[in-house]
């Protein structure tokens, strides 16, 4: 059985209190049945909150991650958060490329290429966010938007730095939404970029890669989707802001994978 790989992006939601009381109600669940076995787990708050919710994880199954990163090391970056900042508050995982990076703020694939390998350079890692707006898929380019996405988020990674990098596929058309991709349109995209990334890196590589699912994952509809072939776990969003719901993704997850 495969190993799925669940994380949780709070974007810009919760305050202190709220972080840290859903990161304790996640760790009462795990202490009551531990699913560490058989899938990985990830939450990314706000960086405010990171060591409010590292203090509560622990040494626990879920790991810490960030929701962005500045690329420079060090230096006069006024707001920016670098890797060593990142890693000294404990985080293990960081979300390069999110859709809401690229079309709300602006993010070039050149900017988010650079962020994924000081990730890797900096020991952590990343977590890739590829995916078409409504009008792209809409239009027949759908895969254009994933090659682009691959090729150039990834360029100059070598294939055994592949290991530390997982693919989250989230449609923009199907984030927050309420809409969600069929479980057919997300295995015929995850196929896709894994045949992207086979030619980037080779059949073996390729095939260790996790791909996440990220739009709109409900309990209700993670099992289907981590069922397809290709689909290698889930990026969650809203779902994930409420101890039950993300507990029953994670649930479902272990169940599927």
């Amino acid at each position: 059985m495969r190993k799925v790989f669940v994380a949780g992006n709070w974007k810009m939601n919760l305050d202190s209190a709220g972080s840290r009381a859903l990161a304790n109600g996640l760790c009462q669940k795990l202490a009551d049945r531990d699913l560490s076995g058989t899938i990985d787990m990830a939450v990314c708050p706000p960086f405010v909150y990171l060591p409010i919710v590292a203090e509560a994880l622990q040494s626990g199954p879920i790991a810490l991650g960030a929701q962005d990163v500045y690329f420079e090391p060090d230096g006069a970056f006024t707001g920016e958060i670098s890797v060593n900042m990142l890693r000294d508050v404990g985080c293990r995982y960081v979300i390069v490329g999110h859709s809401e990076r690229r079309h709300v703020l602006g993010e070039t694939d050149e900017q988010i290429n650079r962020k994924l390998r000081a990730v890797l350079a900096g020991g952590l890692k990343p977590i890739l966010c590829i995916g078409e707006l409504l009008g792209e898929r809409e239009d027949g380019r759908t895969e254009a938007v994933i090659e682009r996405h691959l090729r150039k988020g990834l360029a100059d990674v070598a294939p055994a730095e592949m290991e530390r990098v997982t693919v989250a596929y989230e449609p923009v058309w199907a984030i927050g939404t309420g809409r969600t991709a069929s479980p057919e349109q997300a295995q015929e995209a995850h196929r896709f970029a894994r045949g992207i990334l086979q030619e980037m890196f080779g059949p073996a590589t390729a095939q260790r890669i996790r791909i996440q699912y990220g739009g709109s994952v409900k309990p209700a509809n993670a099992a289907e989707l981590i069922r397809q072939p290709d689909v290698d776990g889930a990026l969650v969003g809203g779902a994930s802001l409420k101890v039950n719901d993300f507990w029953g993704i994670l649930d479902a997850a272990a169940q599927a994978g």
